[in-house]
């Protein structure tokens, strides 16, 4: 008899609680509603030198009728790599027709990556790639901006005087989420004058799992530096082709400074195309909005309205 659709809300149930216990910090709920979990899985080495997320969506027929949803987030994994690991699962689940296959899947993972450490292979290349690859980057939405060489820039890796090593946290604020296709987009924010703190932001944040196991973390950051009334800037894409020097032009348009604005996004299985730029830069605009760095709509049209009243007045007195 096929199981019911309460019988099997109830084995995923039964599946995620066990992996939880079994993985700790390594399991991630994303999404608890939309059913999305996330496992950082790692070689067996006290020192890791290949590590992989293994993102799931868990389908309403999962286990029995349909299999999970998957993405395999990992910098170093692409063409062949890729291509074998994801038959490897699918066969799996093919031999496991209408059972639990999640911690199976795990396993497999993890055994590919303790082969790799164990071989000639040489450690993983760092840079990540997107996931999304569009024939047109999109026209069609908010800043069609295309930066230049100078603008792909690399993640942090100062060298700080040891004076600056132990400079104070800044706050960090977190925007609302926006979600669409189940792909999720949330922006963190903090204020920042030196690039020592811009590295000290991104630090904390990515000591939380959740952000860590983000498919993207872009961000871009501005400091006003009024010795050289010039303005120190930078980008980074995380993968998401231009989505880093998009947020930084934004940043520019609005002309805020002495501060740093990351976007995570978790990507849910479905492609979303241009949409994806519309929903950073959205993300990015409402926490600057909230607190302050940028005023409202509202309060920019309040504004208009009266330097227009302004205006008329002025014209009226000098007719007279």
């Amino acid at each position: 008899m096929a199981a019911s659709d309460t019988e099997r809300a109830q084995q995923q149930i039964d599946e995620i609680e066990a992996l939880s216990s079994i993985y700790g910090d390594d399991w991630c709920v994303v999404d608890e509603d939309e059913k999305i979990y996330c496992i950082k899985i790692s070689d067996c080495l006290d020192q890791p030198k290949w590590t992989l997320c293994l993102q799931v969506i868990l389908p309403p027929g999962y286990p029995t009728a349909e299999p999970p949803i998957y993405q395999l987030n990992a910098p170093w994994l692409r063409g062949q790599d890729y291509t074998e690991l994801a038959n490897s699962l699918e066969e799996i689940y093919l031999q496991n027709l209408g059972e639990s296959i999640l911690y199976l899947w795990v396993e497999k993972i993890r055994e590919v990556l303790v082969e790799k450490a164990q071989s000639s292979d040489p450690e993983p290349d760092i840079k990540k790639t997107t996931e999304e690859v569009d024939e047109d980057d999109g026209d069609d939405f908010l800043l069609d901006y295309q930066p230049t060489q100078e603008d792909q820039t690399k993640m942090l890796n100062y060298v700080t005087p040891e004076s600056q090593e132990d400079e104070e946290l800044p706050p960090i604020h977190h925007g609302n989420p926006i979600t669409d296709r189940r792909s999720t987009f949330q922006a963190h924010l903090a204020p920042v004058v030196t690039t020592r703190q811009v590295k000290r932001v991104l630090e904390k944040l990515y000591e939380n799992k959740k952000i860590a196991s983000a498919t993207h973390n872009i961000y871009a950051y501005r400091i006003y530096c009024e010795d050289k009334q010039t303005f120190l800037q930078d980008c980074e894409d995380d993968g998401e082709t231009a989505a880093g020097g998009r947020l930084l032009h934004l940043m520019q348009i609005l002309n805020v400074h002495n501060v740093l604005v990351v976007v995570s996004r978790w990507y849910g299985g479905i492609l979303l195309g241009p949409d994806r730029f519309k929903h950073i830069n959205n993300c990015a605009r409402n926490v600057l909005v909230e607190y302050n760095y940028v005023p409202s709509t509202e309060e920019s049209s309040r504004q208009a309205g009266k330097s227009k009243k302004i205006r008329k007045d002025n014209k009226k007195k000098t007719e007279h």
